[in-house]
């Protein structure tokens, strides 16, 4: 009567909260979602959970099976690596780079669980690079660069992580503090704070300000967000970060966040690998375990 997909289905329907987003976590569309689980209710002959709650309001069959999925899909998870380790020949390599300069709040604790199941492959993440991290990837100096700023590369596979949205950070008395979105005009006069890195990385400018042909008023770089913050906490500028970069500076409202035009600019995420790496177990398993941390730690992100 029961399935691991029914186990997997209920487990993103808590984590996402509504069945739409739940759907695109199990790639199914929201119409076969639904079914799958009218399906398993009439199986039951018990509803599993309370419709049009949000969060998930789940009843005590709901609940039973979703205490048998914390148990059970941990141990499948644990005996699918112990298989693919034993089918692998080679101990595995991972040097990777990141070209975000807020990505370690997901990625540390992705590497963390990821060596704790996979110690055999050798980890790091090497610091001084005097070269491109993608053409790096090509020579195999690297195994895995996070990137948004996807090239077209020989030999190189990019695996999209999440979908997120870039908000404009501004300090709370700021004019814009409380409108819905900026247009790129009205940060055209503004001074904009942004990480050193080559303009045509960052989405604020490819996706919002050079489409319309604007520059902003004055440019300011910052190596940390939290130096950035600062910044835009005391008038000197704004920002445009992640939307999970800004969620601890939005809870403690240091700054507001206003969205990038009125339907948003959202990016996705991708890790770029060599194609000759791409079926490897332990590499397989690495980009299972960085979505489902990402979205186990970050808010406001979507599947890719």
């Amino acid at each position: 009567m029961l399935e691991l997909r029914h186990l997997r289905t209920l487990v993103a329907l808590r984590d996402a909260g509504s069945l739409v987003e739940a759907a695109e976590r199990v790639h199914l569309t929201q119409s076969a979602l639904s079914h799958q689980i009218k399906d398993l209710e009439e199986r039951l002959g018990s509803p599993l959970f309370v419709r049009k709650t949000r969060p998930v309001e789940f009843t005590r069959a709901g609940t039973r099976l979703m205490t048998l999925a914390e148990q059970v899909l941990p141990l499948v998870r644990m005996a699918e690596r112990d298989l693919a380790r034993q089918a692998g020949n080679e101990q595995g390599r991972l040097h990777m780079a990141i070209e975000c300069h807020s990505c370690f709040q997901w990625l540390m604790p992705t590497i963390d669980h990821f060596r704790d199941h996979w110690p055999e492959v050798e980890i790091d993440i090497p610091g001084g690079h005097h070269f491109d991290p993608l053409p790096a990837l090509t020579r195999e100096q690297l195994d895995l660069v996070i990137t948004a700023d996807p090239q077209a590369l020989p030999g190189i596979h990019y695996e999209p992580l999440f979908r997120y949205e870039g908000l404009l950070a501004v300090a709370r008395q700021h004019p814009l503090a409380d409108r819905p979105f900026v247009t790129p005009e009205e940060l055209g006069e503004e001074t904009l704070i942004t990480y050193p890195v080559e303009h045509s990385r960052l989405d604020v400018f490819t996706q919002f300000l050079d489409p319309a042909g604007v520059r902003p008023r004055e440019l300011r770089t910052a190596e940390l967000t939290i130096m950035m913050m600062q910044l835009v906490a005391s008038g000197r500028g704004v920002c445009a970060l992640p939307n999970w970069a800004l969620t601890e500076y939005l809870e403690r409202d240091y700054v507001k966040a206003v969205a990038l035009g009125e339907k948003g600019v959202w990016s996705t995420l991708f890790a770029a690998i060599r194609e000759e790496t791409r079926g490897a177990p332990w590499m397989e398993d690495f980009l299972r375990t960085a979505r489902e941390t990402s979205f186990a730690v970050l808010e406001g992100i979507r599947p890719a």
